[in-house]
């Protein structure tokens, strides 16, 4: 199924385009180059799966471990946002010629007070551009983890996790994986055995509940 997007969310990427096309330094442009050099000298193939997105997948140091048998590139960088993922596309997705994309992002975008709209319309560029260049791409979505850090934007982020599972409702290839509901303990509030100590980050525990989500789709 072909993803059309109406023209917000392209007018949104040329925003974000117009900000940074004249700045000096691009956010995370150091280790987004880092990050393309190290696969320039590693081995892939077309139809690679692509695991992108911030912190969380990019600390996720067992991922290819994890799924041996999936040819995995890791371009997860910084503690980076959603716009700024679209910034990078190119370089950290779309030239990969990935036949499934995981993406976390949005946390961190609440966080900085970024609306649930704005996120679903800059995950719309991130479809459309990848898209654009193969009709095939699968799109899975880990929805956004419950971080006690950050347990006082429990209602932005239930909200946003509502909005990418209506996304894959609708959308034969778009996947939304919940690893929310997962990760509570039995009051309903986040397990801190999944978390490091800064209460954000996850520990051994918390990536094997992702892993776990993920395997059905890796198969």
């Amino acid at each position: 199924m072909r993803i059309c997007f109406k023209i917000p969310s392209l007018l949104i990427f040329l925003f974000f385009l117009s900000q940074w096309s004249t700045a000096q330094t691009k956010p995370f442009e150091a280790e987004v180059k880092r990050l393309v050099e190290n696969y320039e000298n590693t081995p892939w193939e077309k139809g690679v799966v692509v695991f992108t997105g911030s912190s969380s997948i990019r600390l996720w140091n067992t991922l290819v471990k994890d799924f041996p048998k999936a040819n995995i590139i890791n371009t997860g960088f910084g503690g980076s946002q959603t716009h700024e993922l679209i910034l990078y596309l190119d370089e950290l997705v779309i030239s990969f010629e990935p036949k499934k994309v995981f993406i976390y992002v949005g946390e961190n975008d609440i966080n900085a007070g970024k609306s649930v709209r704005q996120i679903i319309n800059e995950y719309g560029v991130i479809m459309e551009r990848v898209s654009a260049s193969n009709q095939e791409v699968a799109f899975y979505f880990i929805g956004v983890k419950p971080s006690p850090s950050r347990w006082d934007k429990k209602g932005q982020m239930e909200a946003l996790n509502a909005e990418i599972q209506k996304i894959a409702e609708s959308k034969e290839n778009v996947t939304y994986i919940d690893v929310w509901t997962k990760m509570l303990d039995k009051e309903g509030n986040p397990n801190e055995e999944f978390f490091v100590e800064d209460r954000l980050h996850m520990n051994a525990k918390g990536y094997k509940i992702w892993e776990k989500a993920v395997k059905p789709y890796l198969d």
